[in-house]
């Protein structure tokens, strides 16, 4: 084992269960063991519904108890004996999603969710039950992608905490570069005003393509044109054909992606979209919507393409780390995403209330153990 030297004890943020609040306590620190590292935490994504997650209301499967938590970005503080390139020292994008080694079919997003197979359920049950809101976490050593901290808060002048807004980018860039996005394409966003959407529309542009940005919010929606060249808007007004119609108004549309949320089940969007794309056109679709009515008879007559996608690959995140590292996917103030607030751990709830708040375009909520 490589180490720098690691306390006895640390402190974490607890989930005993679902019907009681979480509470911060003393553990024990983790060690590291073959095939994994141990991270010091710096700031940790808090997703707009975690507190749905943890006080059961979203009825996620998870093991109690629980540290919980999200990606992350952290110090490698100690490695494994097999670890080969990760070193104490390093800053590191922390992956929330963890897959099987001897199955990448069983994947669970750490701290969040157990997944639906046998697999996943015994990763997340057993060696990689605990997450990252917490001052150390083990984590396996494939979840850990070195950031060139040089030139990311050298050079570029981030700060740390900006770095983690690549967590959200990466969501929406795993659907896009699964239809095979090209720069000078036409892509239909929607909804395109919230957190995973709004960085959907930020990637999209980073990729070189044209958006036309969806949303019942209008105002919303002015934003994110005023703000982002190569931009169109089209509210969503219920009526599937005239919604169709003012999407195709903007020309020929290669692709839709959609990352609704389950409350968005009765959106007449999904529809609209499919209807205004082009022959040979694209379908994303990564949202929580359980089921969708589709327009059968046109997804077949004109050759249309629909692809699920959960997540996001390995070799995605590699991708997304070279376009903020050179600079072709801007973090920061100045390209539109902003930290609301940074909570320690004793300020969870605060830090649950403003990811709840502050769901939109760009915007993040930290906490910083």
């Amino acid at each position: 084992m490589t180490t720098q030297t690691l306390p006895q004890a640390h402190r974490a943020l607890i989930v005993n269960s679902t019907s009681s609040p979480p509470a911060v306590q003393t553990i024990p620190t983790p060690q590291p063991g073959p095939g994994s590292a141990v991270v010091r935490i710096l700031a940790a994504n808090v997703i707009s519904y975690m507190r749905q997650i943890y006080n059961g209301e979203r009825q996620y499967p998870f093991p109690t108890p629980l540290v919980p938590g999200a990606s992350a970005i952290g110090r490698v503080a100690a490695v494994g004996p097999d670890a080969t390139l990760l070193k104490p020292g390093m800053l590191v994008l922390v992956d929330c999603t963890i897959r099987g080694r001897d199955d990448a079919t069983a994947v669970f997003l750490s701290g969040i969710h157990e997944g639906y197979s046998e697999g996943s359920k015994t990763l997340m049950r057993g060696e990689w039950k605990d997450s990252t809101y917490a001052e150390y976490a083990k984590v396996p050593l494939e979840t850990c992608e070195v950031l060139d901290e040089g030139k990311l808060c050298g050079r570029m002048g981030y700060e740390i905490a900006d770095l983690a807004y690549i967590s959200a980018l990466l969501v929406p860039y795993g659907g896009l570069r699964d239809i095979d996005l090209k720069a000078g394409e036409t892509v239909i966003v929607s909804p395109a005003t919230g957190a995973f959407g709004g960085a959907a529309v930020l990637v999209a542009l980073a990729m070189g393509a044209r958006v036309i940005a969806m949303g019942r919010n209008v105002e919303a929606l002015k934003k994110i044109k005023k703000r982002c060249e190569r931009v169109e808007i089209v509210p969503i007004t219920g009526d599937v054909l005239k919604d169709s119609e003012a999407l195709k108004s903007f020309g020929a549309v290669d692709a839709f992606f959609d990352i609704s949320p389950p409350e968005a089940g009765k959106s007449t969007h999904i529809k609209s979209g499919i209807l205004a794309l082009k022959h040979s056109g694209r379908v994303s679709l990564m949202g929580g919507i359980k089921d969708v009515s589709i327009p059968h008879s046109v997804v077949m007559h004109r050759n249309l393409t629909l692809k699920g996608k959960w997540m996001f690959e390995r070799e995605d995140i590699k991708g997304m780390i070279k376009m903020v590292e050179n600079g072709v996917l801007k973090l920061g103030e100045s390209s539109g995403s902003r930290i609301v607030g940074k909570f320690g751990l004793e300020d969870w709830d605060k830090a649950f209330t403003a990811a709840e708040k502050n769901a939109g375009m760009g915007e993040s909520t930290l906490i910083t153990p």
